[in-house]
């Protein structure tokens, strides 16, 4: 061997071990499943931008257990075999022993399975289907709120906004159909009554049929569960169809600052069930966090729209670290077990779990604020 070979490879040591400890001795992986593409794909990319801010402010502030954290964030494409397939890339190939994700009820049911399988934790971020949490599956942990919590939330504005009777307009997934039926249960519970009850497939754009049914139907109010893609073109062809009733979106996913922007006039008296306000960041428990929050999307260049998402990827990577800390150490059952026992200020809120689901194979399920708000004059107005 060369003299100069031996010098490279001592100059190469010498780097190696005074480079940085932290990033020699690698990363803590947190996988992260979203719809980047395809029907979801506004509402994924809202969340992994958030995930992404988390990760920055996290590694900024020092390490987690010696080490940064790394996400790694794959594209289920709205799709649930696409769903199963990047949670068993990153259990498999990434070695990751948490997960987030995957925003739609229909894709995070999917992924379950995977989770009992190979026995690692998931922390769910958007997702409201009642079955997530209540069919027995330990590894989950969600900060969203269910439909039934959400529907619940709303039932003391059913009085104030004077409904009698109701129509819904529902994706046909676990997401619209549980949302729907819980609506449905509570309204029926509050005296009103409930008329036409119309699904929509997740890719439609057409929903001229529906809508003229609701219209005929007669009620007062209708309750829309679907995405912001979705919603927005539901307004306007509300407006075209000169549909009178008042129309709430429910799910959290409703972007109401995209509907201002890309539907109109159209968006205008229109309500939306949040699970944040960005528009008034003194309304939530944690103001301060969630104003610098704001300041800091904005500051990024990310869309004003996906702020109501966008705080789900936020707050859902910081629960996680938090859990790797208390922890001790990256491993999943560690931090299953570290999870139950987390209390985190997010931006959304405080986040702890509760219970839900059979004895001993019980999910873990956070509950969060539900806001209502109205588009008036272009504008997002407080309730």
């Amino acid at each position: 061997m060369s003299i100069g070979r031996i010098v490279s490879i001592v100059c190469a040591l010498g780097w190696m071990l005074t480079a940085d400890p932290v990033l020699a001795q690698g990363t803590i992986k947190i996988g992260v499943t979203q719809p980047l593409t395809g029907a979801f794909a506004a509402s994924g990319n809202y969340v992994a931008q958030g995930a992404r801010m988390a990760e920055d402010d996290i590694n900024k502030a020092g390490d987690v257990l010696g080490k940064k954290i790394e996400l790694i964030v794959e594209d289920n494409k709205s799709n649930p075999t696409e769903a199963v397939a990047t949670a068993e890339k990153l259990i498999q190939r990434d070695k990751v022993p948490v997960m987030m994700g995957a925003w739609s009820s229909t894709l995070t049911l999917a992924v379950m399975p995977k989770l009992m399988e190979y026995e690692v934790p998931m922390l769910v971020e958007t997702s409201s289907s009642g079955k997530i949490t209540t069919s027995g599956n330990p590894w989950i942990f969600r900060i969203s709120p269910t439909s039934e919590m959400e529907a619940k939330a709303f039932t003391p504005l059913v009085r104030t906004l004077g409904i009698k009777k109701a129509d819904l307009l529902y994706t046909n997934n676990d997401f619209g159909i549980g949302a729907a039926q819980e609506f449905a249960t509570m309204l029926k519970a509050s005296g009103v009554e409930v008329g036409a009850r119309e699904t929509m497939d997740p890719k439609a754009v057409d929903f001229s049929a529906q809508l003229a049914k609701i219209k005929a139907s007669g009620g007062d109010t209708v309750f829309v569960t679907t995405a912001v893609e979705q919603i927005t073109l539901i307004l306007k062809q509300a407006k075209e169809q000169q549909l009178k009733a008042r129309i709430i979106t429910t799910g959290g996913s409703n972007a109401p600052d995209q509907l201002i922007e890309q539907a109109g006039d159209a968006a205008n008296g229109s309500f939306h069930l949040v699970f944040f306000t960005p528009w008034f960041p003194d309304a939530v428990k944690n103001a301060e966090l969630a104003s610098k929050f704001v300041a800091n999307w904005k500051a990024r260049g990310h869309n004003v729209g996906g702020l109501t998402e966008g705080f789900r990827g936020y707050d859902g990577i910081l629960t996680i670290v938090a859990a790797i800390k208390a922890a001790g150490k990256a491993e999943p059952a560690a931090i299953q077990k570290a999870l139950w026992n987390v209390k985190v200020a997010g931006v959304g809120g405080d986040i702890a779990f509760i219970k839900q689901g059979p004895a001993g194979q019980e999910s873990a399920q956070n509950v969060p604020s539900v806001y209502l708000i109205k588009i008036e004059n272009g504008k997002i107005a407080k309730m």
